[in-house]
């Protein structure tokens, strides 16, 4: 696939910054395509050099140790997502007039002819869960389709791959569309939007303007959340394709051109004949797992993008039927003496964490690591008439137990001054102490992980296994 684009590349020395998986499939692909790759990395670690031998065996240069130098002659950066605007290597670019751009930038000027449209999904929470059920919605249509982008398979060897897609379901996170500048999707989704990864984007607006670049040029429908009016004036300040419509969705009764639930039936009053009149059952809030509100939403916006493709009702019920949700999101892990164990260690943001902490009436709540410049009174504001207790772990623990003495004086808080690999256990164990029948105990940190954890599904299965042993 690529076809006559390989002219865009061949020949062209590019520079890719990073060694990983993104970077990676970025340099396999361009050197495939006839570009003279080099790929840089600040590490030097054991990691770093197996993925660096890797790539040297395919003819692709690597240098380790410096991320800040622009090789020589370079006429474009491919950089991974995670990589700061601000990095000097960037600022080198910037003065030298090269372009910088992200793997998902490659992959949609490596389409070939005839090339599959995107239904495109954002949000500070929620992506990966309503691309998914997008995607199995998709498949319960007939519809040959695979769930890419910020998850699963690089989008590039999707892109490149000979399998002939129908439609891809593509979850997008604000890093990846800052350098996305030519995307256009079919239709597109924001879920919500709530402070996260400000040190990376440095401010509230420009986090927004880069997931609002998700609407740009949408030719079918541009779908927003009805009770976050930021994700509808994103739709407002797009430029999108004449004839594109705004779909809103809701969790109350829906009106004109929305999606919502009545009498715990999930109905379309967007694609139907008749949307000031009628409107058309999908499905029923027990088809989706869990049935949280945020999850319900989710659900939703799904639903909408998948509308806005063509596909008929039936599938939108089977395709949310047969979702199965991945670990450590809201997972209910076990019930010990009366009590509740949930596992919800992919909230890593406050937005998150206030979604989980609305889905359960008396909670001894287990929270804390890596805050990312993110404040928690609101937060606490939110939940505090449902914290039974709370036992917080993690780097920035005290800034949780500074808005809960403000907001919240009258839940009991634990602070866990240890990093150890034995941190959750003994969070759980004083969780447990907390708890009284019919409570539910909730790891929803409300902070990312790295401070203790490889990631958060290390951080879950630390949980987990906690819980299991209280009954060993």
């Amino acid at each position: 696939m690529g076809g006559g684009l390989v002219s865009e590349f061949s020949g062209q020395r590019i520079t890719v910054a990073g060694l990983g998986v993104s970077g990676r499939s970025a340099a396999r692909a361009l050197a495939g395509l006839g570009a003279r790759v080099t790929v840089v990395d600040g590490g030097d670690g054991e990691r770093q050099r197996a993925a660096a031998a890797e790539l040297e065996r395919a003819g692709i240069t690597v240098r380790l140790g410096d991320g800040a130098t622009l090789p020589e002659n370079t006429g474009l950066v491919v950089t991974s997502p995670g990589w700061r605007p601000d990095s000097a290597l960037f600022a080198a670019a910037a003065a030298a007039g090269v372009e910088v751009v992200g793997d998902v930038e490659i992959a949609w000027r490596l389409r070939g002819p005839g090339a599959p449209p995107w239904l495109a999904v954002t949000g500070t929470n929620g992506k990966t869960t309503t691309v998914q059920m997008l995607a199995a919605i998709l498949r319960a249509a007939g519809l040959r389709t695979a769930a890419v982008g910020n998850i699963g398979t690089p989008i590039i060897d999707v892109v490149r791959s000979p399998e002939p897609y129908d439609v891809l379901a593509v979850e997008l996170s604000s890093y990846q569309l800052h350098w996305a500048p030519s995307v256009r999707p079919h239709s597109a989704a924001v879920l919500n939007l709530a402070p996260d990864h400000l040190d990376w984007h440095g401010t509230m607006a420009a986090y927004a303007a880069d997931k609002g670049r998700i609407y740009e040029g949408n030719t079918v429908a541009c779908v927003y959340n009805a009770a976050d009016p930021a994700t509808e004036d994103l739709v407002r300040a797009a430029d999108v394709t004449e004839g594109c419509r705004a779909i809103g969705f809701t969790l109350g009764t829906p009106g004109p051109s929305q999606l919502g639930v009545v009498d715990g039936i999930l109905v379309d009053r967007a694609f139907v004949p008749q949307r000031h009149r009628q409107a058309q059952e999908l499905a029923e809030i027990t088809d989706v797992t869990p049935a949280a509100p945020h999850n319900i939403a989710n659900a939703l916006a799904a639903a909408a993008l998948a509308r806005a493709f063509g596909v008929e009702p039936k599938a939108v019920r089977e395709g949310l039927r047969a979702f199965t949700p991945d670990a450590h999101r809201i997972a209910h892990v076990a019930d010990v003496a009366g009590v509740a164990y949930v596992n919800d260690s992919k909230a890593t943001n406050t937005h998150a964490a206030q979604a989980s902490l609305a889905a359960y009436p008396s909670i001894v709540w287990i929270a804390g690591g890596l805050a990312k410049g993110a404040t928690f009174d609101e937060l606490v504001t939110a939940a505090a008439g449902r914290l039974r207790g709370a036992v917080l772990i993690g780097a920035d623990r005290q800034l949780i137990a500074d808005a809960l003495a403000r907001h919240a004086p009258d839940v009991p808080v634990v602070s866990l001054d240890r990093t150890d690999t034995g941190a959750m256990a003994a969070a759980v164990r004083e969780a447990t102490a907390l708890a009284r029948t019919g409570d539910t105990v909730l790891m929803a940190p409300a902070c990312a992980s790295m401070d203790m954890f490889t990631n958060y599904n290390e951080r879950g299965e630390a949980f987990a296994t906690a819980v299991a042993a209280l009954t060993d």
